[in-house]
Parts: structure tokens; C-alpha cells; sequence
């Protein structure tokens, strides 16, 4: 694959519990293509993955909250999992963080229950979205127009169903990574969130 994400640093927002293959195969697609890539997270030290319901393996995290600066990432990647999207969606911080993303038309993805993260961010309404269909009502309560494919890409923001869809959801990630600021997703998020 041609190093498209050259220069692009990109946020992993993970904690504990997250969806293993979910955060790994995203992440060796990203800096295969080029991208410094960067896991942020609660707290120092590792986080948790997950193989379903069975403990994964431990990963370094590179900063916490409390140090990451959002305005020095072009792009944010949101692994899914049980636990993980539930821990952040619970942390202003993590909130705040996603936030700045949208406000500033930075592509963002998600997968799996992901989306949960940007539901409680309040960042979900009018986007055409999918997500782990266990979600699917929360995103609709949210606004979110929820579809059923593998991939779905809405001005900047790529979400993905379950780990069947990562070799999808890959392609478009990298693609939207590539493209850079979306402008009508820092205009639409300025509305929401100035609502």
C-alpha cells in the first residue's frame, strides 16, 4: 500500500475492554499507509484487550487525556468493544477530546460499538451511520439515520459494524484519513453542539 498518510498523526482513543482486532488491524493499516498513530487513553501504563468475552493481550498506552493534545492529531480512530466505548462515554475528557474532531472537520471512525462514544458526545445527529446492531436504536435516539453495511461514510466520519468489516472499513479510513478537513462536518457540528 502507497504511504498516502505521510505526515498524518492519528488518535487511538482506547481504555480497558476494548475489541482487540479492533484497535490492532485499524492500527497496522494505518501505519502501514504512513500515519504516526497514538494510543490515548484514561490513564498510563497498558490497557486491556479483548477476544469477545476472553482477555487479549496488553498495550502501552502512548498518552493520557490528561496530556494529549487534540489540535496535534489530523484524525481519531474508535475501537469498539463492550467495556471501552462504555469507560469513555463516562470521561468528559474523552468526550471534550472527540469533540474537538468534529468541530474542526477531522475525519473520525468507529467501529463496533464505538459509536457509543460519539452518542454521548452529542455528535451523532443527522449523520448517516452504522455500528454493532445491538446500538443501532441508541444511535436512531440519538438522530443518527442507522444502516445496515459494512461501512459507511458520512462527510469524514467511517463507521463499521462488527471485525467481519475491517478490511472495509480500512480502505475507507484511510481514505477519508487521507483527504483531510471535511468542511461540512466542522459546520454541522458547530450546530449541534451550539444547540
Amino acid at each position: 500500500m502507497a504511504r498516502k498518510l505521510d505526515g498524518k498523526k492519528v488518535a487511538i482513543l482506547v481504555t480497558d475492554g476494548f475489541e482487540q482486532v479492533e484497535m490492532t488491524k485499524p492500527r497496522a493499516a494505518l501505519d502501514e499507509a504512513g500515519a504516526e498513530t497514538k494510543i490515548v487513553s484514561l490513564r498510563s501504563g497498558k490497557i486491556q484487550g479483548m477476544n469477545h468475552a476472553d482477555k487479549g493481550d496488553k498495550f502501552d498506552v502512548d498518552l493520557t487525556l490528561d496530556d494529549a493534545r487534540p489540535e496535534e492529531f489530523d484524525a481519531l480512530m474508535i475501537p469498539g468493544g463492550l467495556m471501552n466505548p462504555d469507560d469513555l462515554r463516562s470521561n468528559d475528557d474523552a468526550l471534550e477530546f472527540t469533540r474537538h474532531f468534529f468541530r474542526e472537520g477531522k475525519p473520525v471512525a468507529a467501529i463496533c460499538h464505538g459509536p457509543q462514544v460519539l452518542i454521548s458526545a452529542s455528535l451523532v445527529r443527522d449523520k448517516t451511520m452504522t455500528s454493532w446492531p445491538a446500538i443501532r436504536v441508541d444511535l436512531r435516539n440519538a438522530g443518527a439515520k442507522w444502516v445496515n453495511e459494512e461501512v459507511v461514510v458520512d462527510n469524514g466520519l467511517v463507521t463499521s459494524r462488527k471485525p467481519d468489516d475491517i478490511p472495509a472499513f480500512n480502505k475507507k479510513m484511510i481514505e477519508e484519513f487521507c483527504e483531510g478537513r471535511h468542511e461540512p462536518m466542522a459546520t454541522a457540528a458547530t450546530a449541534i453542539l451550539e444547540t
